[in-house]
């Protein structure tokens, strides 16, 4: 990888030096809005996955009478884990763009900390598609599921685009 010129690109280079996916959701004010924060699971069957968490917060709340999670802030986790995941472990250039996204609720969010966990599913030079799942006790019984796909440059089609 070139040395990194955009302020996204350093954010990458410090939180994958530090083994700390945390500094990266910290660089992002969106994120840091919706308490969305990353880190990387610790022992099991599912050690060193990077996992996406959206801290509960009363302004997560959608219908106060059940309550529930907004929808929307379901999305917003499901979304932010699946390009955290890209940047992660892809050599991009910039940040990936979404080009749809599909959400699928199962069952209301309960007022808790919730987590997901994106699976980058095929990444061409220009596409990548990522399923997602977010869950809250019982990573088994998902609360909602996403299928996102992503307008993508990579590192490569970077550097033959630049004059040589």
């Amino acid at each position: 990888m070139n040395a990194p010129t955009s302020k996204l690109q350093q954010a990458i280079v410090q939180a994958r030096a530090a083994g700390d996916p945390a500094r990266l959701a910290a660089f992002v004010p969106y994120a840091q809005t919706m308490g969305i924060s990353l880190l990387l699971a610790p022992e099991g069957p599912h050690a060193g996955e990077l996992l996406g968490v959206m801290r509960f917060g009363e302004h997560l709340i959608g219908n106060p009478m059940l309550p529930a999670l907004h929808g929307g802030a379901l999305c917003a986790l499901l979304e932010s884990t699946a390009i955290f995941q890209l940047l992660w472990e892809s050599e991009l250039s910039a940040a990936p763009r979404t080009i749809g996204l599909t959400v699928e609720y199962l069952r209301s969010g309960r007022p808790v900390d919730t987590f997901a966990r994106g699976v980058p599913t095929r990444q061409g030079r220009r596409v990548a598609n990522v399923r997602v799942e977010a869950w809250q006790d019982d990573r088994s019984r998902p609360i909602a599921v996403a299928s996102a796909h992503f307008l993508v440059h990579s590192e490569a089609d970077a550097s033959k685009s630049e004059p040589g």
